[in-house]
């Protein structure tokens, strides 16, 4: 098995990337996001990999962190999620957002990507719920209120605080973690009005 590529950038495809190691080229397919992070033509890099083996094909997946590449082995355990709309759904969003996502069983920021429909987006957040990877890119405290939030459980005051700044327009997943960082600092019982100041003041900084 294949765990991790060291090598030279080669060329890069729309969806793939090829890596020279040692004169042997190998070609990856990644993430829009993975890509975008790789440096230019003939410098270095390393590429986590995933490596699927079926009985037409060998194919190798490339992500820039193991976070990603957990993820991808993760949102694969879904019916209905293969390697193409894992990739997608990686290219939509980040392994924090999508910790996020999931926490807040939040189908509308799933169904965002390329490939994954109404059903499917449902699907993802009710069966991957309580299994979120320790490598999801999310600071547990943040992770803890979300999860609460998408219960339904979360504390009046926090829930009204995450409500209010999602109603000015920033996302479900920023509001909760800026709210979540406040909580951190300031304890629960801290009013909804000095939530949401304190909130917007997280959110700009």
């Amino acid at each position: 098995m294949i765990g991790k590529l060291k090598g030279l950038i080669d060329a890069f495809g729309d969806d793939f990337v090829h890596i020279d190691v040692g004169g042997v080229v190998y070609e990856a397919f990644c993430s829009s996001k993975t890509l975008q992070g790789l440096p230019q033509v003939g410098h270095a890099a390393v590429v986590h990999v995933e490596m699927i083996v079926r009985e037409d094909m060998i194919r190798l997946y490339g992500f820039a962190t193991e976070a990603e590449k957990v993820w991808f082995n993760t949102l694969m355990t879904v019916q209905g999620v293969g390697a193409r709309v894992a990739l997608s759904i990686l290219s939509t969003l980040s392994a924090a957002e999508l910790s996020s996502a999931i926490a807040l069983q939040d189908k509308a920021m799933i169904g965002r990507a390329n490939g994954v429909g109404p059903k499917l987006a449902i699907r993802i957040v009710t069966e991957l719920k309580g299994k979120v990877p320790a490598l999801g890119g999310i600071d547990a405290g943040v992770l803890g209120l979300q999860a609460a939030l998408g219960e339904g459980v979360a504390r009046g005051n926090v829930a009204d605080a995450v409500s209010a700044l999602s109603n000015l327009g920033y996302s479900s997943a920023q509001a909760s973690a800026a709210v979540a960082r406040v909580v951190g600092k300031e304890g629960e019982d801290t009013a909804t009005e000095k939530l949401i100041r304190l909130g917007l003041r997280e959110l700009s900084s």
